[in-house]
């Protein structure tokens, strides 16, 4: 499955190098209620979207621990021409600095899920020409993003058809200590059943056949490639279809600007199939 994704990507956008795209980039305001306060989100629109009498999917993509809104777009500008090439709008939410996409039961001021899941969809919804079904959404995200973008569609599958993770923590209990969780659950020690319920690893009992299709990558060198080995062989125990490949890379944007190609080509080969 993996080598037949890769060789896609390749022929793919091998094929189209002369191509010239012109999407465009809208840097909007959001309103988040549940923790009153206005959120910034990148909406990147086809070229063709202000003439096309029709509705276009959506990919929302996350960002990681310490980045923001604006991280992708200003990293990766290629996922413009993605966005022309499929046919599709990608947005780009702020996710806070450590948020990991939850629902803290500790802090609040972070109420992610909420804002991401409920909010911002059905902001977006109201202000563009989107596929309002779980068919027409998909989700993916790099690290923190990875993590949340899992845990998201598994937890609201009735939001998001689609789902990946690149260089994901998908299962945060090997590491306590790290990346402000514990400020958002609590220390593991005290809060072990907090940490269990809210790790992708231990959410595997939500998922459907197909529902999300889910499309998981890291690389050999990463710091997450244990866990992202021990969830793709939980995928496969439970009988769980996925597409799962990894390569030679480590936790950078020289390998994510090349990961982030493999995920847009898996959801547009998703949204391509529920239109039919």
């Amino acid at each position: 499955m993996k080598s037949r994704l890769l060789l896609a990507v390749i022929v793919f956008i091998g094929g189209q190098l002369n191509e010239s795209f012109a999407a465009t980039v809208d840097t909007v305001i959001t309103r988040s209620a549940a923790m009153q306060k206005d959120i910034k989100a990148v909406v990147i629109k086809p070229e063709n979207y202000e003439e096309a009498a029709k509705r276009f999917p959506v990919v929302y993509l996350l960002h990681g621990y310490s980045g923001n809104y604006s991280n992708w777009i200003q990293k990766v500008q290629n996922i413009k021409d993605d966005a022309d090439r499929y046919n599709l709008l990608i947005v780009c939410p702020d996710g806070g600095f450590g948020s990991w996409y939850w629902d803290s039961p500790v802090d609040p001021a972070y109420r992610y899920e909420t804002y991401v899941a409920k909010e911002l969809v059905n902001w977006v919804d109201r202000q563009y020409k989107t596929i309002a079904l779980p068919e027409g959404r998909a989700i993916t995200g790099l690290s923190m993003g990875g993590h949340g973008a899992l845990y998201l569609a598994l937890k609201h599958k009735d939001v998001f058809g689609a789902a990946g993770s690149m260089s994901g923590g998908v299962d945060i209990r090997p590491f306590p200590n790290n990346w402000d969780m514990s400020k958002r659950l609590g220390n593991y020690a005290d809060n072990k059943t907090v940490w269990e319920e809210r790790t992708v690893i231990n959410l595997l009992h939500l998922a459907e056949p197909g529902k999300p299709a889910l499309i998981v990558d890291c690389g050999t060198e990463d710091f997450f490639y244990e866990v992202n080995e021990r969830l793709h062989t939980e995928l496969l125990y439970r009988k769980i279809p996925h597409e799962y490949y990894t390569r030679p890379g480590a936790h950078n944007w020289e390998y994510w600007t090349i990961a982030v190609r493999f995920q847009l080509l898996y959801m547009h080969q998703f949204f391509q199939k529920t239109r039919h």
